[in-house]
């Protein structure tokens, strides 16, 4: 199977559009092209807070988020994190299948 820019550019949409209106709009502000600078310093940012995740507050969950907002302006990019995304759906799919073996079928719908 196939990755290309566009099915990352098309699961950002789709996330997006999940989030609560607030939030969707600010990403949504965000994304416009002639954003780049404020986009730019922000994802330099939250890849600086990646890094040093060590201190309080920071997280490497930021490091993730920074390399989303730089793929908007750099397209090779788009694939490798489209790549990441499907692994971690992968892995959690398949812990979600193994905690479902061992504890049994969830009763949420």
């Amino acid at each position: 199977m196939s990755v290309t820019a566009a099915d990352w550019d098309r699961r950002v949409t789709d996330l997006s559009a999940k989030l609560p209106d607030r939030m969707r709009r600010a990403v949504d502000w965000l994304r416009e092209p002639s954003r780049i600078w404020v986009r730019l310093l922000a994802a330099i940012l939250f890849i600086l807070g990646g890094i040093f995740s060590i201190l309080p507050i920071l997280g490497l969950w930021m490091l993730p988020l920074g390399l989303a907002l730089l793929s908007q302006d750099v397209p090779a990019l788009k694939v490798p994190l489209e790549h990441a995304a499907r692994w971690i759906e992968r892995v959690v799919q398949r812990l979600a299948a193994a905690w479902r073996r061992r504890f049994g079928p969830s009763d949420r719908p």
